[in-house]
């Protein structure tokens, strides 16, 4: 199996983990249904390695904030995330579910707009709800993500139908 740098510089250097296997990333449905299944679960510590090999070089996370200020984005690399998700996951369940998705590719670029649900237990009411905008590379042997940018459901934003159907 081939190695690959994984997406976040820490310092000066970048950490080894290995490629995805052909069965996960040879899709980009896949490697979206791939980030989706390794944030979720139960309280306790996730497959970061899998996260992190999700990912392409430079890749980005970025939550939009929503402040009396205004509207800001919170720019992280995975690395980053793992941080700041790690000890939330490690306390509290999480699973975040895919209930619609509006795939545009041209080449080795797509784009996939996720809507998605998070419950912190299965069959609970969703607590928050929100569109995941995926942008993802193929690099001749997988579909990585390059970002993931995403904003939630508030009363003054409702979820449009179109990116609730299937």
């Amino acid at each position: 199996m081939s190695r690959r740098r994984t997406l976040c510089l820490l310092a000066a250097f970048a950490l080894a983990t290995p490629a995805l296997p052909a069965a996960e990333g040879d899709s980009l449905e896949a490697t979206v249904q791939a980030v989706y299944a390794v944030i979720s679960g139960p309280a306790g510590t996730r497959d970061w390695a899998k996260f992190r090999s999700l990912f392409t070089a430079g890749a980005r996370l970025i939550p939009v904030r929503h402040t009396a200020e205004g509207n800001t984005p919170r720019v992280m690399t995975p690395e980053d995330y793992v941080q700041m998700a790690g000890a939330n996951f490690e306390k509290a369940g999480f699973f975040e579910t895919e209930v619609s998705r509006k795939v545009e590719r041209y080449g080795s670029i797509a784009h996939v707009f996720s809507t998605y649900e998070s419950r912190r237990a299965p069959g609970e009411k969703p607590f928050a709800r929100g569109i995941n905008s995926f942008q993802l590379v193929f690099d001749g042997k997988d579909w990585k993500v390059m970002t993931i940018l995403w904003d939630s459901e508030r009363p003054e934003t409702p979820i449009p139908d179109k990116y609730l159907t299937k």
